[in-house]
Parts: structure tokens; sequence; C-alpha cells
């Protein structure tokens, strides 16, 4: 994909095509490195004969607090999740604060220890950090951006390229809830429904997986910005493979699919922050479910897809009507800023 654009927009954000272009076009190139160009959730890094995993992020999310979490636990959990679906157990993090002129002590305080609270249920520690102050009107109260070190699990042997035909495909759980959550808190859509944010670690998850199906998981990714959909052309195009997902089981909240349907979304593409895709052989496949559904939050995973030769580097979704359809990247920016 090419980055031709004059101006940044918000699309660039999002998670879909523009934000790939951006990265695949501008980024990797200028900044080309081995790691980098692996392009997962974490990159993996060999010092004195340790495996690591290094990530980072940045949380703009708005309102600060939201049900079923707040920005405090985005940020910790975000960048946890990232090592975690990269067969790495976290470790450490670093914590930089931008802070808005005018944001009240309590909400900052609020958040501080949200974000304790968040590391201490993780099993990671804030060990480094920074704070910045800008202007009134420039930061929607605060920012914060993280990032992450973890060591490689050795039981963990995870790339998008072991992706077979054949392979099933994992959700952890219902998809779209923090992304509903945070649209509904906003107020702005006239609807209300009992939505909550998913925000929580995944490495308990991770570990359940690798203890129960190790070498026979292929591949993993936290779907966040773009949802399901965006992980799934990710990977389709990474491997080569098709992917092909059932509609009918995919799980969805009737809230969550009620709100979906009247704003005219696919739960598919609505981001979620405490859910994984996990890519597995087929003979593992059930050992992996039961795994899953057996570590905390996962207790609605499911198994919706399978991999398939072809057609190649595409997504194609089996309808409840007997038919496919194109599950194609999310373009343009549809969605309100959630993470």
């Amino acid at each position: 994909m090419r980055f031709r654009d004059e101006r940044v927009t918000m699309a660039h954000g999002a998670g879909g095509k523009a934000t790939q272009a951006l990265v695949e076009d501008l980024l990797v190139p200028a900044l080309a490195n081995p790691a980098l160009a692996e392009l997962g959730d974490a990159a993996r890094i060999v010092a004195g004969g340790a495996q690591l995993a290094l990530s980072t992020d940045s949380f703009v999310v708005r309102p600060l607090r939201f049900p079923g979490g707040s920005i405090g636990e985005l940020a910790v959990n975000g960048t946890v999740n990232d090592l975690a679906v990269s067969g790495a157990r976290p470790l450490a993090l670093s914590l930089s604060m931008i802070l808005e002129e005018g944001l009240e002590a309590s909400v900052l305080r609020g958040e501080v220890d949200a974000i304790a609270a968040a590391a201490s249920a993780a099993g990671v520690s804030v060990v480094a950090g920074d704070t910045k102050v800008v202007e009134r009107g420039h930061a929607d109260g605060m920012y914060l951006c993280t990032a992450g070190v973890g060591v490689l699990d050795p039981r963990a042997e995870l790339s998008p390229a072991a992706l077979r035909p054949g392979d099933r495909v994992l959700v952890s759980g219902t998809v779209g809830d923090h992304g509903t959550a945070i649209m509904l808190a906003r107020g702005e859509l006239g609807l209300d429904a009992p939505v909550r944010s998913d925000t929580r670690s995944l490495w308990p998850a991770v570990d359940a997986l690798l203890d129960a199906v190790g070498p026979a998981l292929r591949c993993m990714r936290d779907a966040t910005r773009g949802g399901v959909a965006s992980v799934l052309n990710e990977l389709a195009r990474a491997s080569g493979v098709a992917i092909v997902v059932r509609e009918r089981d995919v799980p969805v909240s009737r809230a969550v699919a009620g709100a979906a349907e009247i704003l005219g979304i696919d739960p598919l593409y609505i981001a979620n922050e405490g859910k994984l895709l996990a890519f597995v052989a087929p003979e593992a496949a059930d050992a992996a479910l039961a795994a899953l559904r057996g570590a905390p939050g996962c207790a609605d995973a499911a198994e919706i897809g399978e991999v398939r030769a072809e057609p190649a580097a595409m997504v194609l979704v089996a309808t409840g009507f007997g038919g496919h359809r194109v599950m194609d990247q999310l373009s343009g920016d549809p969605l309100p800023r959630i993470c």
C-alpha cells in the first residue's frame, strides 16, 4: 500500500488501509531493520542470550472513564496484551503522561490508582516514566504512552508464516464490547445499552493456550483498532493464505449486535481491548478452545473459522444464507477514536 496523502487524516489512526499505507510505505522503509520488518505486536530482541519482546503504544480515549474501565487500565492492558500475544510474559512498563492544563487533580489521582491496580493485576511493574503538561484544550484531559518489555516464552513458536490450510481460528470471547462501550459512553448517539469494556490482561489466556497446545499454536493477535476484521486481513496478507470466518459462530452480545445494527457498523470492525485471536493446528483446536474457556474472561471463546489456500491473501465471511462475502480491510475512519 502507498502513502500518497498530502495531509494526515483521522483515517491514518483508525487501524485500516490508511494506517497500513502510513506504516508500510513511510515508517518501515525509513526505519528499516530486521525486527521492525516482522510488523507484529511486539519486536523480538536478543540481548546477551536473553530472548526479549518490546512493545509501545499510546492511548487517547475520550471519555477518560467509561463502563468497564478507564484510560489508565487501557494503557497497562493494551501494552501487556501486545507482549502476551507475541508469546512473551510481561515484566515491566514505562509510562509517559501528557496532561492538559486544568485537569482536575481528583481525575489524575483516579487514573494513577487505576494504572497501579491494573499493573498489579497483570503482574508487571511501572519502572520508568515522564510527565508533560500542554495548554488547555490540547489533550482531551490526558494522553498516556506506554512501552513494555517481556521475556519470550520457550513454549511459543509464533509467526504468521506458520499458518497452514486447515488451521482453525479461535476468538477468546464476544467481540466489539470495548468500542461499543466507548461510543455509548459519549452520549452522542442517543442510545443506551448495558455494554462494558472488556479491558483486561490476556497473559493468563495465552499461558493457558501455551500449556494446552504448545507448538500447535501458530499465531496470535489482540483485536484492538479495526477489530477482528483488521487482524484477519493483516494476517491473510502477511501469510498469503485465505481465511474464512463463519458469521453465525462469531460471539457477539445482544446489546453490541443491536447497537451495531442501528449504527450500520459490522461488529467485526469494532475495537476490543481484552480479546485475542488464536490460530491453531486442526488436531489441537478442541484442546485450545477448552483451555481458553477456562481462562479469566474467556468463557464465551469460540471457534469461528479456518485457514484455506485460496483465494490467497483474502478474508471471506460465510454468511447465514449459505453464501460468501469479502471482508476487506477497514477503509476510512467510520468510528470515533476509542483507544
